[in-house]
């Protein structure tokens, strides 16, 4: 069963960082692409940035020089780097895999 699981989101400050991870399992990690997407109250979700399996990687205009998405293929782990946050940024963030696979989402929320 194909399953993804985020951590890491939370209250961080403008300007702060943080990390978010996606545990995959259920299928053949390493051979996929990955994404992050992003869904914030009342707005369309959008994708932040995706990641093949030859480490090519895509971004969202808004985040480009901020974030970076990277994988561990040993961990079959996703994660994405999330520097310079801005109020904007504020979204539940997920995970997206193959099969249609989705996580669960975590929150993010850039306050002062």
């Amino acid at each position: 069963q194909v399953q993804l699981v985020e951590s890491g989101g939370g209250l961080v400050q403008p300007g702060g960082s943080l990390r978010l991870s996606c545990a995959a399992s259920g299928f053949r990690f390493s051979i996929y692409a990955m994404a992050w997407y992003r869904q914030a109250p009342g707005k369309q979700r959008e994708l932040v940035a995706s990641i093949t399996s030859g480490l090519n990687t895509n971004y969202l205009d808004s985040v480009k020089g901020r974030f970076t998405i990277s994988r561990s293929n040993s961990k079959n782990t996703v994660y994405l780097q999330m520097n310079m946050l801005k109020p904007e940024d504020t979204a539940v963030y997920l995970c997206a895999g193959p099969f249609n696979a989705w996580g669960q989402g975590t929150l993010v929320n850039v306050s002062s």
